[in-house]
């Protein structure tokens, strides 16, 4: 989430989000090993040590500290954490980590639909 003054919030005199999708650059630059790994370290930058996952807790202690974000409300950090939890555990692993950041990447999205149409093409003809 972005600060309420950011240009990425909408607002009157900005009533259209500013959104930069830097994972296909990072993608690019790094190749898919790479990015994985960049994923991983920010999975383990958000995550509860105790635990080894993120939880609402350790979203909320170090979206502040680690990504400037103490402005995001309790009901901010409830809907992160839910969009990605796929098993429904009220947490994220690092698996629903890296999946829910391709999936908030439209460019990605676009990407990897296009390959897996031509593979099914190039399999089915």
């Amino acid at each position: 989430m972005a600060s309420p003054k950011s240009p990425t919030r909408p607002s009157q005199q900005n009533p259209q989000p500013n959104f930069h999708d830097f994972l296909p650059a990072m993608a690019g630059n790094l190749g898919g090993e790479g990015l994985i790994g960049e994923l991983c370290n920010g999975f383990e930058l958000l995550m509860d040590r105790e635990k080894g996952v993120i939880t609402f807790e350790s979203l909320r202690r170090n979206a502040a500290a680690v990504l400037g974000l103490g402005d995001l409300t309790d009901e901010d950090v409830r809907c992160m954490i839910k969009e990605g939890d796929f098993d429904c555990d009220g947490a994220l692993n690092q698996m629903e980590f890296c999946v829910l950041m391709f999936r908030l990447s439209p460019d990605l999205m676009e990407a990897s639909r296009c390959l897996v149409t031509e593979a099914i093409e190039e399999e089915f003809g």
